[in-house]
């Protein structure tokens, strides 16, 4: 999103404040913001707010003694977006039925940028058929709306109406400023550990914090593709807008991933799955006894090679990932060949700064072919971004015609 320009469109409604939120978001994303208020808008939050979050004048007024001449046009044409956040029943009717009676009003008329609509509103307001009626207009017309958020509203009301989430809202905006080369795929990814329980309150697990699965599954809806992510126990909130299925043992992870698997073009299995589990679980808790104990393990089944001995009846991208201490692109190359797959990302998770739970990521990325491509150090949201671009690549070759 760095040297993207976003307009931030926001009206009056009690929801203004979260705006505030959303544009901290925005610059902390590289986004150069602006924000334009209706003059209800400066009842509920200081335009100072959002000069001081944005770094930029902020326009409350068409007549305002610092507005240049023609902002109003020039804001709506030279961004990449506009997001009207909160969005009220006002502005929709104003935005539906071509009313420019203020800046805001007038910008949108005069935009050639994406106009993203996040409504947030009174319960009852909201699901008035003027209402709805308007925000299909919109949508006819190739505007962008979020559905409202459902809870209790500042009215007392129970429902939807309440303005989607800044972060929720960032996301939606990363998606429509971002290309859209991954459209129409099927992108399955696993993520997070799983555990495996040896009585009931104790269990298996490993150190993975699933952050880059996490970062695959949203840096891949943001690309445009149908995502479902199959997910074990992490501290993580599930991307926007993507199918989410949350597991806790080997055999729920094998389950969900492998029903379904036929329905998918390309499968990431980036989760760390346990190699072995209990042979039983104990009904109570084990108490303490004998100086030592003994614990029999049972291998569990390997998901990814399943998967791998499936591509004859189902031809897809196969993505796994190799976390080694030691021989890495030795025990990674094993892999990939044993398990069939198409590429490997190998990782040494010994480091501090490439292993379980840190925000980077240090890997070599190798290939059926033979080929190898080792990646500097940079965050995992990056990394997602070059994985998923060879990703494309691969389908791109497989595809029919090339």
């Amino acid at each position: 999103m760095k040297d993207k320009r976003v307009v931030v469109g926001v009206t009056g409604g009690i929801a203004a404040y979260k705006a505030a939120e959303l544009v901290r978001l925005l610059v902390r994303a590289g986004v150069d913001t602006r924000v334009a208020m209706t003059a209800h808008a400066t009842k509920f939050v200081a335009p100072l707010t959002f000069e001081v979050l944005s770094g930029n004048r902020v326009v409350c007024d068409m007549w305002d003694h610092g507005a240049v001449p023609m902002d109003h046009i020039r804001w709506g044409q030279e961004s990449d977006l506009i997001i009207i956040a909160p969005a009220t029943a006002n502005i929709i009717a104003k935005m539906a039925h071509g009313v420019g009676d203020d800046f805001l009003s007038s910008l949108i008329l005069a935009a050639t940028a994406k106009v993203l609509v996040c409504p947030s509103m009174n319960t009852h307001m909201f699901q008035n058929p003027a209402v709805q009626d308007n925000i299909k207009l919109l949508k006819q017309r190739g505007f962008m709306s979020m559905t409202p958020s459902e809870g209790e509203l500042a009215c007392g009301t129970e429902g939807p109406g309440r303005l989607p989430e800044p972060a929720d809202i960032l996301e939606q905006a990363r998606m429509l400023l971002s290309e859209q080369d991954l459209l129409g795929l099927r992108i399955l990814v696993t993520a997070g550990p799983t555990i495996e329980p040896l009585d009931p309150v104790r269990y298996l697990t490993n150190r993975s914090s699933g952050k880059m699965g996490y970062a695959l599954a949203m840096a891949a809806r943001l690309r445009g593709a149908d995502v479902m992510l199959v997910s074990g126990p992490t501290r993580l909130r599930p991307p926007h807008d993507v199918h989410f299925c949350e597991v806790k043992t080997a055999e729920e992870m094998r389950q969900a991933v492998l029903a379904p698997s036929s329905q998918y073009d390309v499968i990431i299995k980036a989760a760390a799955v346990s190699d072995y589990r209990p042979r039983a679980k104990a009904e109570h808790k084990i108490k303490k006894g004998e100086e030592n104990q003994t614990i029999e393990l049972v291998k569990n089944p390997d998901i990814l090679a399943e998967l791998g001995s499936m591509k004859v009846d189902f031809p897809r991208i196969l993505v796994g990932f190799s976390a080694e201490t030691e021989d890495l692109a030795e025990n990674a190359r094993r892999k990939l060949e044993k398990k069939n797959l198409d590429m490997i990302v190998a990782n040494d998770v010994s480091r501090e700064d490439a292993g379980f739970d840190s925000d980077t990521n240090l890997v070599k990325v190798m290939y059926r072919d033979g080929h190898i491509e080792e990646f500097p150090l940079m965050t995992k949201t990056e990394l997602a971004d070059q994985l998923l671009g060879r990703i494309r690549d691969l389908w791109e070759d497989r595809s029919p015609g090339r």
